[in-house]
This record gives C-alpha cells, sequence and structure tokens, in this order.
C-alpha cells in the first residue's frame, strides 16, 4: 500500500485529498485508488506505461511543480472501468505521483485525448 496525496481533489471527488493506491494481486499494473478518509469511494487505475506504451502525453511544468517533481521521478496513472464487459480508461485525464513524496495531481489535459478509449485485450487483434 502506497499513501498518496492529492495536491487539489481529483475532479468530482473533492474535498477528498487522502487515498491509498494497492496494487490487485495478480494483475500488475492495475491498482485500487481508495479514498483514505471515505473508503467506499474507490478508482481502478492502469500503470500507464504497462498497459499504454504509445501514450505521451506533453505535461507543462505547472503539473510537476505541483507536486514537486520532474518528468524523471513521475508515475503516469490512467482510471479505468468496465464498460458493456471490455475496460475503458480515460486518457484525457491521467493522474501523476511524484515517486518519492507521493503527491499526486489528476490532470486536465489541454491535448486532445480520449475521455473513454477502449483498452485492447492481450492478443486481441
Amino acid at each position: 500500500m502506497t499513501a498518496l496525496t492529492f495536491v487539489e481533489s481529483p475532479p468530482g471527488l473533492a474535498p477528498l485529498l487522502d487515498f491509498t493506491l494497492d496494487e490487485v494481486e495478480g494483475a500488475h499494473g492495475l491498482h485500487t485508488l481508495r479514498s483514505a478518509d471515505a473508503p467506499d469511494i474507490r478508482l481502478f487505475v492502469l500503470d500507464a506505461p504497462v498497459f499504454l506504451p504509445w501514450y505521451l502525453p506533453a505535461f507543462d511544468e505547472e503539473s510537476y511543480d505541483s507536486i514537486g517533481s520532474s518528468s524523471d521521478d513521475v508515475d503516469v496513472l490512467v482510471v479505468t472501468r468496465i464498460s458493456d464487459g471490455s475496460p475503458i480508461v480515460n486518457l484525457m485525464a491521467p493522474v501523476l505521483v511524484n515517486r518519492t513524496t507521493g503527491a499526486a495531481r489528476q490532470v486536465i489535459l489541454s491535448e486532445e485525448w480520449p475521455l473513454a478509449a477502449a483498452l485492447a485485450q492481450p492478443g486481441a487483434a
């Protein structure tokens, strides 16, 4: 379990700032992001580099500065959900995490990334 503190509440989750990040057993790169103050609030997030190696959004310096990090010391997570039996990821609003301190921020990108993109199944053509 990793403790994360958001520098501002993720959209739709105000006033929550403190979360835990737990890897889902048997699913490398898939985590639960659970509110420390409201444990019933839980999101699933994926390690972007593990599942989406082509996903390379451009973050501005303010995003890195807000979590006290640089591009070399961050993890990029994307929120995922199941829709019609298939995994969907939000590429428009990734979560940046400072690996050292656990400071986090959900960033709304100015680039054109989809809010709901299908995640290709392993082995799917």
